[in-house]
């Protein structure tokens, strides 16, 4: 966590930033990093628990998942970020009704080299507003412009995206040194065979096998009919119901599992898995509460049953192997996902449960985001 060492050379100002984060109870940084910010990166991966994504939209989802659990966390990250986070931030964060400061690096607007950076970045101010996002900018002058921000988020339990220009860290003095990495080295072996065979069930019964077997685990229940499913199987204030945010279902996960000691099953989709970035990040925190249950049918269920890549060429289990996670099996009936549940041991585990198409008939979930998210939150708390 934060440390008060000497405010000195290059990153006085970086230092004064991170101090003001950890005075207002922020405790997890969660980022993507741009290169006028990486004295920044630097300070704050030393003082909070620091987590790199490969995508900022899932670094939405993540920050939603510990703000759920309790937790203070900021989203650090280059401002052409809000142009892939936008449907995220509106659908989950704002939705729900949640608080996420936002560290944005203001690309395009002060001594830009890059012609890319300019299009989307000077109208950003605009784009927000049109968005109903706060925003403050910060070209120079005192970071309490910084705390204000940060304040009027977590208060208001709202979005702020604090706009940064690089001309503001011109206050620093010196360039500063690049981060220093430990040894690659290490051995990689791997002997997979799986034979994937036609499935038995489908995702409605899938579900249904799950939330029989539930006890106290939190579950984050993926964006459309799946949620449905398990809203009509087994509704209780430990299920999370996406309404939106498609790909967030396993980065909130991330972040429940992260903020809290309970165990956190999520129940993702082969979709989702596909389109986002997230598995190497869980790999890497390596949360032992954690179980992912990709729930397979080769096809975008919610959406009229178009099938995806996963139907016959790519392999959802070995996708999670090659991003590091260690604890996989795959499973297609439902005494095989039964086991499954019942050996996952210390996690984070990914059970690929094979499906077929089709979808359950259910009624819609008739709780609003904010009575989701609320009576949620008081269960965890």
């Amino acid at each position: 966590m934060y440390t008060d060492t000497a405010m000195d050379g290059c990153q006085m100002i970086e230092r004064e930033v991170s101090r003001i984060l950890a005075e207002e109870s922020v405790n997890y940084v969660v980022s993507l990093p741009c290169d006028r910010t990486k004295n920044l990166c630097s300070v704050l991966q030393e003082d909070f628990t620091y987590i790199t994504v490969n995508r900022e939209e899932d670094g939405v989802g993540l920050c939603a998942g510990l703000a759920l659990s309790g937790q203070r966390a900021v989203l650090q990250m280059q401002s052409s970020g809000l142009g892939n986070s936008l449907n995220a931030l509106l659908t989950l964060t704002a939705l729900y009704h949640l608080p996420l400061p936002i560290l944005a690096s203001w690309r395009g607007v002060y001594q830009e080299k890059i012609p890319a950076q300019i299009p989307f970045n000077q109208k950003i101010p605009d784009i927000l507003q049109a968005t109903g996002i706060s925003c403050t900018i910060v070209a120079d002058g005192s970071p309490e412009q910084i705390r204000n921000a940060v304040v009027q988020s977590f208060e208001r339990s709202e979005i702020h995206v604090i706009l940064i220009s690089p001309q503001f860290w011109e206050q620093s003095t010196d360039s500063g040194s690049d981060p220093a990495f430990p040894s690659r080295a290490r051995q990689v072996s791997l002997a997979y065979h799986r034979e994937i065979v036609e499935p038995e069930m489908i995702r409605g019964e899938a579900i249904r096998v799950v939330a029989q077997e539930l006890t106290g685990e939190l579950v984050v229940a993926n964006i459309g009919v799946p949620s449905k499913e398990l809203y009509a199987v087994r509704d209780r204030p430990e299920n999370f119901y996406m309404l939106g945010s498609y790909t967030q279902a396993t980065p909130i996960g991330l972040g429940l599992a992260l903020g809290q000691e309970r165990d956190v099953i999520v129940l993702d989709g082969d979709g989702s898995l596909l389109g986002t970035a997230i598995l190497p990040t869980v790999a890497s925190e390596s949360p032992s509460n954690l179980t992912i249950v990709a729930l397979d049918n080769g096809a975008f269920g919610s959406t009229g049953g178009q099938m995806t890549a996963a139907w016959n060429r790519s392999d959802l289990e070995l996708l999670a192997i090659g991003a590091g996670l260690t604890r996989t099996r795959k499973v297609r009936n439902e005494t095989e996902l039964k086991v499954a549940l019942h050996e996952k041991g210390e996690g984070p585990s990914f059970i690929h449960v094979l499906l077929k198409p089709g979808n359950t008939k259910v009624s819609d979930i008739p709780f609003p985001a904010q009575k989701i998210a609320s009576r949620f939150m008081e269960i965890i708390r």
